[in-house]
């Protein structure tokens, strides 16, 4: 078994640090946009749709949109993360897992 040395855990760390924070900002951007997204049709469905005037007040309408922002954070930062750490994963990678390709 091999031991492992403080710089390779140190770099590892650096790593996944970067990818957390990429994640959270591009999952932040993502969230801004669909805020955005659904906060302009939200109150124009309200005064337009007898249903949405009859059962969305102004605390179900910033719930829907509120959710809206808060899947799009959760779905963006995840598949970010995820990506970042599946192409860093493959580089230390021995060479018989790297060649994935189906021949």
């Amino acid at each position: 078994m091999s031991t492992v040395s403080r710089a390779y855990l140190d770099q590892r760390l650096a790593a996944a640090n970067r990818c957390s924070r990429e994640g959270a900002m591009a999952g932040a951007k993502a969230a801004a946009v669909a805020t955005v997204a659904a906060a302009v049709p939200t109150p124009a469905s309200v005064r337009m749709l007898p249903w949405a005037r009859a059962h969305l007040n102004p605390t179900g309408q910033a719930l829907i949109i509120s959710t809206v922002a808060g899947m799009a954070y959760f779905i963006v930062a995840d598949k970010t993360i995820l990506s970042m750490a599946r192409k860093h994963s493959f580089k230390d990678a021995p060479d018989h897992l790297k060649n994935t390709s189906f021949n």
